[in-house]
């Protein structure tokens, strides 16, 4: 009643501001034209006193939305022409329509130099230590998100197996929870497992911010070390873009990204995407005959039960640069996924029956708007709920080894613990940003992400187990509030503050009468509040070097996989505390000039994080199963670099590196006066010392006009690193040394309609791979992809 409540509330809501915009707006719009009266597509459509631009469509239109009763001017500009200014008013006077014919430039093509910034280089300059990968530039590839960002310098991606299998991203020291993911601005905590990054194609991506340390209050979120924004392709002009690709191990991964922009500002969109995997690549491992005992060391194998498959479907309808929006979509995510679960948290515990099966069936509504109410206030409203559900399915009684022998036993049991159990995590979130211009100098920012979850669930195999009665219920809300100023081209500073605020409702159970078997449950709510604050400082000595400078003051609210467990590796904590971190970074950020042949970019960082109550990862008492858990404090000091060199448009190269000293500062564990043999020790199961190499080379006209052929190689190195707490026991396990080369080579031919292929190999070396708890990852693999794009 109360959600139902709520909708209608937020409907009527909806229709006022409508109704209102609709009133207190009009509609321009407009024709660019050639000399010759051609329509000119791509042409650069930019407002002054809105902050905000477009480009032109196929038949050269574009629209914009103003308020009424001010004057605004439009700058036209476009490569190859003089750039069109055009001054005009909304009041009494107001044209609807706009035809420019643009006059060509008075020089040829070769002498034109493009000084703009794209929005990559944009990002970039801003005050916050971030870093851009051009999504666009990888989508030839067979990469998914997380291995596009596990080539970013204090970027590493770590994994449980192969394709599907479950993933820990790290920056700078912080990773898991500690480390939000956005998509366009929107947390993707309440996604599901049907929708991670590792599953996701970059083809989706046309641009990834990576935030390292401190995070704008527009994301709106409790990050502690950094944040990941995914951008999505725009409504621009209509395309399609679909591929296919098969590779070693059974694989089989599809993309579809369609989008249709009408005249009267009508869109539609579809991105589909399905991947499949048997995930039968060889592990080296020990080995017991499960029936005689006998011991078989070293021995290589393949995984048996390691089958993932998963299908999505993104949609979304709506209009654009309308006079009541900007953006108004309403769509929805739909998909499901199947996961065979082959091994625990290590390699010695293996499965061959349990699986899981998960869906997201989730509604999502968008409403953007500039010039709300005033041409200074700019709105945008974002709200999802996901009625997915997970099920565990765990019904044989049986014990298996890797040569796939097992053992069958008497009575009903399951692998690790009898179940059918299937919930719905019944997650829903809004995120509503308001932006005010104050002046061209300055403006302020608001921010309020609710963020509710509510797991409910059944076991079929238990219908009167009262454990699946009890509640597990958890709803946060964060509100950020930021200023900005940006005096010149020089120089800008950001300061903002967060309140965190966190609900957690849950019960304990206990023995009331003291007989053996008597279980009662005893409700419990746990609240927190805290109030984080930070700044961020850009400056421009030259004009091609930046330095950068932040603080924050940051919290981390406990998730509900942590708090309640996953149900699958992770094993629930309700105990764990939220961690705080006091974030400092120094950057420093170089362009060479545009113009020449040769152009160099680099950008190198300096961290130092103080942080509190830090929440990790470690084996549970059985070593069967991760647990988070609280450390009380942790120092972390690191430097990363990145240059990129360009030549002349055909060969690129570039090198990152990362260094991050994490160390145990918990002097006195609780309760003990004497110093911990822990006290300053690294971090274990962290790597400290890593980087990536790549190299690309392209030619243009190779056979045919307008083709392109490019051949590319990334080499990832990771220093070895300790496996436990190396003051813990005289034989120190380390997870060792790794280096793993990828090759890629794809051709593009075609004029509009462009047809790609790509081949791949991955792990050339075929080196043995480990990340979270020595797991194996896939050896020597390749890759075909076919794909074809219509712009």
């Amino acid at each position: 009643m109360q959600i139902k409540t709520l909708c209608i509330a937020l409907a009527i809501y909806g229709l006022n501001i409508l109704a209102s915009q609709a009133q207190n707006t009009v509609l321009l719009e407009g024709k660019v034209l050639s000399p010759s009266l051609q329509p000119l597509e791509n042409v650069g459509v930019y407002i002054k006193e809105l902050g905000t631009g477009l480009l032109s469509n196929q038949d050269g239109s574009f629209s914009f939305t103003f308020p009424r009763n001010n004057n605004y001017s439009l700058k036209i500009s476009h490569l190859g022409y003089r750039e069109h200014e055009i001054n005009f008013s909304t009041g009494t006077d107001f044209s609807p329509f706009l035809e420019i014919i643009l006059e060509e430039a008075e020089m040829s093509l070769e002498q034109v130099v493009v000084n703009g910034k794209n929005m990559v280089r944009e990002v970039k300059e801003t005050a916050f230590p971030v870093e851009v990968v051009d999504g666009k530039g990888l989508h030839h590839t067979t990469l998914d998100l997380a291995h596009a960002l596990d080539r970013v310098s204090g970027v590493r991606i770590r994994e449980n197996g192969g394709l599907g299998s479950g993933m820990n991203l790290s920056l700078n020291g912080f990773s898991g929870r500690q480390v939000k993911v956005f998509m366009d601005g929107i947390p993707m905590d309440n996604m599901g497992t049907s929708f991670q990054l590792n599953n996701i194609p970059i083809n989706l991506a046309s641009r990834i911010e990576v935030y390292k340390g401190v995070v704008p209050v527009g994301l709106g979120a409790d990050a502690l070390g950094g944040a990941i924004n995914i951008v999505t392709q725009t409504f621009e002009k209509s395309h399609i873009d679909a591929s296919y690709a098969f590779g070693s191990f059974n694989t089989h991964r599809t993309a579809i990204n369609a989008v249709h922009v009408g005249k009267g500002g009508f869109v539609a969109q579809v991105n589909a995407f399905q991947n499949y995997s048997a995930n039968n690549y060889k592990v080296n491992v020990d080995v017991a005959d499960i029936n005689t005992g006998q011991y078989f060391p070293d021995q290589w194998v393949r995984r048996f039960h390691d089958t993932y498959h998963n299908e999505t479907v993104i949609t979304q309808l709506g209009w654009v640069n309308k006079p009541f929006a900007d953006r108004l979509l309403v769509g929805a995510t739909l998909g499901k996924n199947y996961s065979e679960i082959q091994t625990g948290a290590r390699m010695v515990t293996v499965f061959g029956s349990w699986h899981r099966r998960g869906t997201i069936v989730m509604p999502t509504f968008r409403y953007e708007k500039k010039g709300l109410f005033s041409s200074k206030l700019d709105m945008s409203f974002n709200a999802n709920y996901n009625l997915g559900t997970e099920q565990n399915i765990d019904t044989l009684n049986r014990r298996y080894n890797w040569f796939g022998q097992y053992k069958t036993y008497e009575g009903p049991g399951g692998e690790r613990s009898r179940t059918l159990y299937k919930f719905s995590n019944n997650n829903g979130l809004t995120n509503t940003t308001l932006n005010y211009r104050i002046d061209d100098k300055s403006s302020l920012t608001f921010n309020h992400v609710l963020n509710t979850f509510n797991r409910k669930g059944s076991d079929e195999l238990f219908p009167d187990d009262a454990k699946y009665d009890q509640p597990q219920v958890n709803t946060k809300n964060i509100l950020g509030l930021s200023y900005q100023f940006r005096n010149n081209e020089k120089w800008g500073t950001t300061v903002f503050a967060k309140s965190y605020n966190q609900v957690t409702n849950y019960t304990q159970s206990f023995n009331p009468t003291g007989q053996w078997g008597d279980v009662a449950y005893q409700d419990v709510e746990n609240a927190f509040n805290h109030l984080g604050y930070g700044t961020a400082l850009t400056y421009f000595p030259k004009e091609r070097f930046q330095v950068k400078a932040s603080f924050e003051k940051s919290y981390r609210l406990p998730e509900t996989e942590e708090l309640f467990g996953d149900l699958i590796n992770l094993a629930a904590n309700i105990d764990l505390k939220p961690e705080s971190s006091y974030n400092y970074n120094l950057g420093f950020n170089y362009w060479s000039d545009s113009r020449r042949n040769k152009r160099i970019n680099a950008s190198t960082n300096f961290f130092y994080r103080d942080a509190r109550d830090f929440i990790r990862a470690r084996l549970n008492n059985n070593q069967v199963m991760q647990v988070m858990e609280n450390l009380g404090f942790v120092l972390t000091k690191g430097v990363e670099a990145d240059v990129r060199v360009f030549l002349k448009e055909q060969w690129q190269a570039g090198i990152t590196m990362t260094y991050q000293d994490l160390r145990n500062n918990t002097q006195y564990e609780a309760g003990q006066q004497t110093v911990s043999i822990l006290y300053k020790d690294r971090i274990p199961n962290m790597p400290y010392l890593f980087g990536n190499i790549d190299l690309s080379y392209g030619l243009d006209n190779v056979k045919f006009q307008e083709d392109r052929w490019n051949i590319g190689m990334n080499m990832r190195y990771v220093h070895e690193f300790y496996l436990y707490w190396p003051s813990l026991g005289s034989d120190k396990l380390t997870v060792p040394q790794q280096v793993s080369i990828d090759l890629e080579s794809s051709y593009t031919f075609g004029k509009k309609s462009k047809y790609q292929f790509t081949f791949e190999c991955r792990n050339l070396l075929d080196t043995l791979l480990y990340d979270n708890f020595s797991l194996q990852k896939p050896g020597r693999n390749f890759t075909g992809k076919i794909r074809y794009f219509f712009l």
